[in-house]
């Protein structure tokens, strides 16, 4: 723990809280924004439980209760934080942030923490516990650890796979039972879940998982049409309803499938005057007011998928994009608590999607 908090103070000294500058995935910009949950990820207050009490013994402090993923303010924006860990630390392994990224993991996923993180989930009342936002965010956290070359030495996603073979049958189950698809703006966005869960699928091979959840997201979406893009954003969103969907039927459809659909879900997509106005932020220090910084790196991470998808677009949709992650880029490293335990995730994600632009 001390040679975390040593290294971490280095860090500062070094990057500073200077602001993100350059729309590339560089080293400059993966150590600054690795900054931010390596300040919270150790910070176990303040703090949103976001709990069902069984019982009693549930009446416990976070690091009691969720060993692995306690700061951050919630168990979600720590375990996605944990995943912009990994993602940096594969995209520059030979930095001196991979090295110390390494330490962290080896303490964070020993097997008494993973377990009594699995244990939490037991109770019938806890199995929704983060669905599926958080279930989306920790599976993609075990793909990003599965890629690391250190991973077969580590064992790290060895160690996780219990606590992630319990969301992935969580999701099993509770995909069959689901009528409707939940299209809010914010956690429980049904379009998000499926999204980060099928890459998952994908990467791990799982082609039982995969078929489920492209079955559920036909079911669905596939008759949606007139998505009103114009009512959006709601106050507290940090996710885009339509533009979620879209990218989720991006990756379901093959391209000629999608153009099909695509055209009479949202047609201004494959328009080449498309636009489309940035969210905006009076007070970042309200936890909620904030989820509109968030909101425009995710409505780019979805623009760049989409634009991969829609050739004929491509540039413009590039361009708005590109809008959105300028409007709230600077806001992200030394900013309110309130927006600093959460947005570096989104921001490297919507970055993340850019460089995998074709």
């Amino acid at each position: 723990m001390k040679r975390i908090a040593f290294f971490l103070l280095i860090l500062l000294t070094k990057w500073g809280y200077g602001q993100i500058e350059s729309l590339e995935l560089n080293l400059e910009t993966a150590e600054k924004l690795a900054s931010l949950p390596l300040h919270c990820i150790e910070q176990e207050y303040p703090n949103k439980l976001n709990q069902v009490l069984t019982d009693s013994t549930h009446l416990q402090g976070p690091k009691d209760l969720h060993p692995i993923f306690y700061g951050c303010f919630d168990w979600h924006s720590s375990v996605h934080g944990h995943w912009l860990l990994a993602k940096a630390m594969n995209k520059f392994p030979d930095s001196d942030l991979a090295k110390k990224v390494e330490v962290l993991f080896d303490q964070q996923f020993a097997i008494p923490n993973v377990q009594k993180e699995l244990l939490y989930f037991q109770p019938a009342l806890n199995r929704s516990f983060e669905r599926t936002y958080g279930w989306a965010w920790i599976l993609k956290l075990q793909a990003e650890l599965k890629k690391s070359p250190l991973d077969a030495e580590h064992r790290w996603s060895v160690h996780l796979q219990s606590l992630i073979d319990h969301i992935r049958d969580a999701y099993m189950e509770f995909l069959p039972k689901m009528v409707y698809p939940i299209r809010v703006g914010e956690h429980t966005n049904t379009a998000f879940g499926l999204s980060l869960a099928l890459d998952y699928a994908r990467d791990v091979k799982d082609t039982e998982f995969e078929s489920l959840i492209i079955e559920r997201a036909k079911d669905f979406y596939m008759n949606d049409e007139g998505c009103p893009l114009n009512w959006e954003p709601s106050g507290f969103d940090f996710i885009s309803p339509c533009l979620q969907e879209a990218e989720l039927m991006s990756k379901v459809l093959d391209k000629k499938e999608f153009k099909k659909w695509g055209e009479n879900f949202m047609p201004q997509l494959f328009e080449d005057d498309f636009e489309l106005e940035s969210g905006k932020v009076l007070d970042r220090t309200d936890g909620k007011l904030v989820h509109l910084d968030g909101l425009n790196f995710s409505r780019a991470w979805c623009l760049y998928q989409l634009a991969n998808s829609i050739p004929k677009n491509k540039d413009r949709l590039i361009m708005v994009a590109d809008n959105h992650i300028k409007a709230s880029m600077e806001q992200v490293v030394g900013s309110n608590y309130m927006g600093s335990h959460w947005l570096a995730s989104f921001l490297l994600y919507a970055l993340e999607n850019r460089s995998n632009l074709n």
